[in-house]
């Protein structure tokens, strides 16, 4: 079967049902892309170290891995007229390579071109592997792309561990051999995928790329308006909760638990908004994560003690479950252009999400990191009326479906 494949019908019902094993299978490849990724923190000290580099530019490497998500958008459009199946295949493949190779590089400027092509990697599969996961999900989108996100939080969380792991027992070039998880995953990828049923829009129902921005105006409008209200409340605890349980006398192990219940929280609520979301509607599920995630911050930082930690918890599934809701919602809405969509609506959330932390930051060293928690709480509760003109939810899954 080719690998790019053009205009063809769907040859039978099959892929308008929700396929679990192909959605288990592009979630795992998701993990272990973006376990790769997620080598960059605990590779850099050793970056500085070896190539004797200022701060700037180890930022700079960091920034090397995603910027290219700019890009996305022009990935997605793809998406919308090829199956670029073979993007979501080999994109571990290539990440595994360019990552494992780090520690060949001769000097400072074969790094950044390394990473770069880690970068681009990357952009390309989380264009793709988004409308992927859409495609063969069916009617289960909440479902399916809950479970295409949580498989990359998750690689999130196991790379720095594997990384650090790794150089205790193997230099930066020993890295190399890991390389092989990120090959055994692309072969996986390529025995689910190649057989499973992608199609492209057809070229006489795709729009063109000028009028599907026209119709994408509103809601992206919207989005953007979720995400921005969103970020502060998403980087505040993300961010800075170490920095602030420091200052009320936690112990270094509390404050970087604190972190891990956050994100291990955010992981629950991904998964579970996801399906409530596909059964009780999208807009019900998104005003849930607008107040009750701002309203656990706010008794975070009000109570004191152990009795804090609950609603960090709750910030934490509540806050991030309203991404995989909004991804849902983007290609439910614009089924035709979905790659573009998601692609736009990543692209927002890659820019917005790098200035919030620095937005909290100053406003942490300007009125204090409480008050700055309670500031991004309340800003996120400005986002329930958008919510409440967001587009109406299409084709909700019946209970027993």
């Amino acid at each position: 079967m080719s690998l790019v494949e053009s205009d063809h019908p769907p040859d039978s019902g099959k892929d308008a049902a929700f396929q679990p094993g192909a959605v288990l299978t592009v979630a795992a490849g998701h993990t272990v892309h973006d376990t790769y990724v997620g080598f960059v923190p605990v590779l850099l000290p050793h970056f500085v170290e070896r190539f004797a580099l200022s701060n700037t530019k180890a930022g700079w490497l960091a920034a090397c891995t995603q910027m290219p998500s700019i890009l996305q958008p022009f990935f997605g459009h793809l998406a919308d007229r090829l199956v670029l199946r073979w993007v979501v295949m080999l994109a571990p493949a290539v990440t595994a390579t360019g990552m494992s190779l780090v520690g060949w590089a001769p000097g400072y400027l074969g790094l950044v071109l390394l990473l770069i092509v880690v970068g681009l990697s990357s952009a390309a599969f989380h264009a793709v592997g988004y409308a992927t996961a859409g495609h063969l999900s069916g009617p289960h989108l909440g479902k399916g792309l809950s479970v295409w996100m949580v498989g990359g939080e998750l690689g999130s969380t196991v790379g720095p561990v594997l990384a650090g792991g790794a150089l205790a027992v193997l230099t930066l070039k020993g890295l190399s051999w890991l390389m092989v998880l990120g090959w055994s995953a692309s072969f996986l990828l390529y025995r689910r995928l190649s057989i499973a049923p992608l199609h492209a829009v057809p070229s006489v129902d795709r729009p063109k790329v000028r009028h599907s921005l026209a119709r994408m105006r509103r809601v992206m409008s919207l989005m953007v308006g979720l995400v921005v209200l969103r970020a502060m409340a998403v980087s505040a605890p993300a961010v800075f909760s170490p920095i602030f349980l420091k200052e009320e006398g936690s112990s270094s192990l509390v404050a970087a638990a604190a972190v891990t219940l956050f994100q291990a929280a955010g992981m629950v609520g991904t998964l579970g908004a996801g399906w409530i979301s596909d059964r009780l509607g999208r807009r019900v599920v998104l005003l849930f994560g607008a107040t009750a995630g701002p309203a656990g911050l706010l008794l975070f930082t009000a109570l004191e003690g152990w009795a804090r930690f609950p609603f960090l918890a709750l910030a934490g599934a509540a806050t991030l479950s309203i991404h995989p809701v909004c991804m849902a919602l983007v290609q439910e809405t614009f089924p035709e252009s979905r790659g573009l969509a998601n692609a736009l609506y990543l692209s927002t959330v890659f820019v917005v999400s790098s200035a919030a932390a620095v937005v909290v930051g100053i406003l942490g060293d300007g009125i204090g990191l409480r008050l700055a928690f309670v500031v991004s709480a309340l800003i996120t509760l400005l986002s329930v009326p958008l919510i409440l003109v967001l587009p109406r939810d299409r084709g909700r899954v019946p209970a027993g479906a």
